[in-house]
């Protein structure tokens, strides 16, 4: 499998197979904490191969620099079928996310794991909004 595409971004949706994408960003700024951002949306596209069809258990922890979890995991499955003689096929995931709460300033990560295996990590921060 392939991770085509996995951000952070204002919001997302999915089409009939298409993936929309809107305000892709890697830092929120915040007047103070604790801090809640309102709204905002992960947004992945994942490419398998035949011999990956079938159903997929994907699981997504939000976590600070320590590795806590802000929110609890997301959990979810996907079922891939290949069509006719296709070698490949694709899915769309959009998670949407509101009021995130930070209780600091800082890095934290997006983590990603398919079938029980991390897959990937993508870092963002939360940054003090100066006049």
């Amino acid at each position: 499998m392939d991770i085509e595409i996995f951000t952070l971004c204002d919001a997302a949706a999915d089409y009939q197979g298409r993936l929309n994408i809107l305000g892709v960003f890697d830092t929120i700024f915040a007047p103070q904490m604790p801090a809640a951002h309102p709204f905002c949306s992960v947004a992945l596209r994942i490419r398998f191969q035949k011999t990956e069809a079938g159903q997929h258990r994907l699981t997504v922890h939000i976590v600070n620099i320590d590795g806590n979890l802000l929110i609890p995991a997301i959990e979810g499955a996907i079922g891939i079928e290949i069509l006719g003689n296709s070698q490949i096929a694709s899915a769309n995931v959009v998670l949407n996310l509101g009021q995130l709460q930070f209780k600091t300033y800082g890095e934290y990560a997006i983590n990603l794991a398919i079938d029980g295996r991390q897959e990937a990590s993508l870092p963002f921060w939360v940054r003090e909004r100066t006049p």
